[in-house]
């Protein structure tokens, strides 16, 4: 997943866009894996792993966005897909030696607090995202991302976030949904949106397949 916003308060909101290479297998939400019972995301059937995990019961959940920095060594690197997928379900985010991993970031969150860990392959970081409205790219909590300029004050703005993800894709930096056909003919698009709500009561999701309306 290449964004993610995030507004705090007594409901919860997260939103992910997951940017990834058209060609690349995935399926949509459901409680796809038997070691992590309760929790509900969309699975990658490359790695088996997911981009954004909630876990309805424990109101609470889990986004992970890929990092720049360091990356892991071949003989020893393993998915990433499973961090989103632990911390929904145990409420903690990852402790110990991370070197297998490459570079991401990981989002926790539930009603009272929402934590971010920052992973560059070679020191993790660890911070709260601020009350109110934030946004989470590859480059973590960056003002200076133009992602970050151009849409963050929209989304601050806004009750109807569903909106501006019905924007044509674009290959500008800044564009929120993308669409980059690059020179060997691979197509690396937003492919889908996934939105949570988290109350004290109820926890509901709406899911947008970006791919289902759109060539490639």
């Amino acid at each position: 997943m290449c964004t993610l916003i995030v507004k705090t308060g007594p409901r919860l909101t997260l939103m992910g866009v997951r940017d990834e290479f058209a060609d690349r297998p995935w399926e949509g939400p459901g409680e796809h894996w038997p070691d992590y019972p309760g929790v509900i995301g969309g699975r990658d059937l490359k790695a088996g792993g997911t981009w954004l995990a909630v876990h309805p019961a424990a109101r609470r959940a889990a986004a992970l966005l890929n990092g720049h920095g360091k990356a892991a060594e071949e003989t020893t690197k393993v998915s990433r897909g499973d961090l989103a997928l632990k911390a929904a379900y145990t409420g903690e985010l990852p402790e110990g030696d991370l070197t297998r991993y490459d570079p991401f970031h990981l989002v926790l969150a539930d009603l009272t607090r929402v934590r971010l860990l920052s992973w560059d392959g070679e020191r993790p970081v660890r911070s709260d995202l601020p009350a109110g409205t934030s946004m989470v790219v590859n480059s973590g909590l960056d003002d200076e991302s133009e992602r970050v300029r151009a849409y963050l004050p929209r989304f601050r703005d806004s009750d109807d976030w569903r909106a501006l993800i019905e924007e044509e894709p674009s290959a500008d930096r800044g564009a929120l949904i993308i669409r980059h056909e690059l020179p060997d003919g691979r197509l690396f698009a937003s492919l889908s949106v996934m939105e949570v709500a988290i109350e004290p009561g109820e926890v509901t999701y709406e899911f947008t397949d970006l791919t289902a309306d759109r060539d490639g």
